[in-house]
């Protein structure tokens, strides 16, 4: 018996180190206010995007849902309006697979919403399920999709400077590697599934950092997130039914909860003094180093010019005008229509406090260490 009790402490133990060092997340901190400003979060009916939602909600944010079931959308709406009690939260449908939806997405938002202060890409898929696409579906929907989206709307981004793209990406990204001669050949099979899983998550770390590239003196930064491990839909989604019951348990004691994968991308999102570090992928709430292939600058190049391609952008189409008048201060409050004749109502924005911190004058830097140079 003794010796019984004794396992089972050290189980315990073990367990306790294990949680509290790899497990469970570190809290963000950030700009505690976010009245008048606009979040947009892809993929936020459920799991880390709900709660990344939440969070922005809570610290006053108009908050908007994009994602592709208006059932569950709108569903998720009420309840992080009734958890947050703040009345603007709204959902906007968006189909990341479909480049003709994220295109009606960005119309919609542009004539609807005069500011966007932070766009959050954490909508993705780890599978193709049952879908049979003549695409490479989860680079479609993982990539090109946010690629897309984040061009339509980067006038917006830039008019209400200083603002955020943060991109979700994965430790996957480390197995990744981008085949350009295929790259948006269709996903036959399990295994084909993993590596464009991976792929398409390495490109997510390469677009952050082209993207910071791009958009350098600007005002908009951007950042890859990667959430740790976490038990949500996206994990068991396309387990075997019988196998679930038995994972649901395992994952449950050893992955982080969904509030806890939000914590890395809302510290991209909000942490000040982190502009020096644009384009830098971040997991647990800090700076992490990336292999030679998420680093190499001629490979995200390249991959900025093939994901054009992809997603319908000739030349001189890197983004649509912005016709829209400059955008509101944040302290002047405005009426604001309804994005889709569904949406539900919301409620008009409160002043944001003069206390608020502006990340334009964010005066604190991090020293970080000079990356090494991109092997070829």
């Amino acid at each position: 018996m003794e010796a019984l009790l004794l396992g089972a402490g050290l189980l315990l133990g073990a367990y306790v180190l294990v949680y509290y060092n790899l497990v469970k997340a570190p809290p963000c901190g950030g700009i505690a206010s976010l009245r008048g400003r606009t979040a947009v979060v892809t993929g936020a009916n459920s799991g880390i995007g709900k709660m990344t939602a939440l969070e922005l909600a809570r610290r006053g944010a108009r908050v908007v849902l994009a994602c592709r079931s208006r059932e569950r959308g709108e569903a998720a709406a009420f309840d992080l309006r009734q958890e947050s009690g703040n009345n603007e939260v709204i959902f906007m449908a968006l189909d990341l697979a479909s480049l003709a939806s994220v295109r009606a997405f960005a119309t919609a938002f542009l004539s609807s919403e005069p500011r966007l202060d932070i766009l959050i890409h954490n909508a993705g898929i780890s599978s193709c399920g049952r879908t049979h696409e003549p695409f490479n579906l989860l680079l479609r929907v993982n990539h090109i999709g946010p690629f897309l989206l984040t061009h339509l709307l980067l006038p917006r981004l830039k008019t209400c400077a200083p603002s955020r793209v943060v991109v979700v990406s994965s430790a996957a990204h480390r197995r990744g590697h981008l085949d350009f001669t295929r790259l948006d050949r269709p996903v036959v099979g399990w295994q084909q599934e993993l590596r464009a899983y991976a792929d398409s998550k390495l490109a997510n770390v390469l677009f952050a950092r082209e993207l910071a590239t791009q958009l350098e003196g600007t005002g908009v930064t951007c950042y890859a997130a990667h959430p740790g491990p976490v038990n949500s839909e996206l994990f068991l989604r396309h387990v075997p039914g019988w196998l679930s019951p038995l994972l649901r348990p395992l994952a449950w004691l050893v992955l982080r909860t969904p509030r806890g994968g939000a914590q890395t991308p809302l510290y991209c999102a909000l942490q000040e003094g982190i502009e020096p570090l644009s384009g830098r992928y971040f997991a647990n709430c800090h700076v992490e180093e990336v292999p030679p292939a998420a680093r190499d600058d001629r490979a995200a190049h390249r991959l900025w010019e093939a994901s054009k391609r992809l997603a319908g952008l000739g030349p001189g189409q890197d983004a649509e005008p912005d016709e829209d008048p400059q955008p509101e201060d944040p302290g002047t409050p405005s009426s604001r229509s309804s994005p889709l004749s569904e949406e539900p109502t919301v409620s008009e924005p409160h002043a944001i406090p003069h206390n608020s911190p502006d990340l334009s004058k964010v005066t604190h830097r991090i020293q970080v260490k000079t990356e090494p140079e991109p092997i070829s």
